[in-house]
């Protein structure tokens, strides 16, 4: 198969690379971000794209892939509806549109958040905005569709995050991982990045999966 990957310079993205990199399945990749992440491979090409606002121009360089590993993501701390919508519904919007241009039968998957509303109506404004943004794509007529609503992910390797804060907690709980990764609402790196390329020949019914979900489906191999 052949994949396309956003935010693949954050930790999400990474996970999902690393398992493309060394999966037989994966035969291609395409990497968008907007600065260079520095990796060689021969199966790898990387895009740098100033504009996630705007893929329209992008859509002959998608044609012939079979997944979009839509991966980057913004927090909501510091941002008021508006910001965020942009930065999450309006760039997802954008790509999905490009994509689906590209090749309808492709399968797209979005990382949302676990507590994501799908009622868009709840009161808390992020789980409003992602519900938005997994329902725009749901509904966009792909060949399939899953949203990879991610709650807690253990980072293992290299893979880490480009959050400040984050990667402090990272490190404070990092005595804890093997704990941790006993849980079954819990998922690690590598099984997150299994799942993903999983999920393009999964062809299932569930379509919003939550922690044990992704897991589940990172055994299917």
């Amino acid at each position: 198969m052949k994949v396309i990957i956003t935010g693949s310079t954050g930790m999400v993205g990474r996970s999902t690379l690393n398992e493309c990199l060394v999966n037989d399945k994966v035969k291609e990749i395409l990497i968008v971000n907007r600065r260079e992440l520095g990796i060689l491979h021969p199966k790898l090409k990387e895009l740098i794209h100033s504009d996630f606002t705007d893929f329209s121009k992008l859509a002959n360089e998608f044609s012939g892939f079979d997944a979009c590993f839509h991966c980057m993501g913004v927090t909501s701390v510091g941002k008021n509806e508006d910001e965020f919508t942009k930065l999450t519904f309006d760039i997802t919007k954008s790509l999905a549109d490009a994509c689906f241009s590209a090749n309808p039968e492709m399968v797209f998957n979005y990382v949302s958040g676990t507590g994501t509303d799908s009622s868009e109506q709840g009161k808390t404004m992020w789980a409003r905005v992602k519900g938005k943004t997994e329902n725009y794509v749901l509904n966009k007529g792909f060949k399939d569709a899953y949203m990879f609503r991610l709650g807690a992910l253990i980072p293992e390797g290299e893979v880490s995050s480009g959050t400040g804060w984050y990667k402090y907690i990272y490190i404070l709980m990092a005595p804890l991982s093997p704990l941790l990764k006993k849980l079954k609402s819990v998922t690690t790196s590598s099984k997150f990045g299994k799942a993903m390329i999983n999920s393009v020949h999964a062809n299932q019914d569930l379509k919003h999966l939550e922690g044990v979900d992704i897991n589940q489906l990172a055994g299917n191999d």
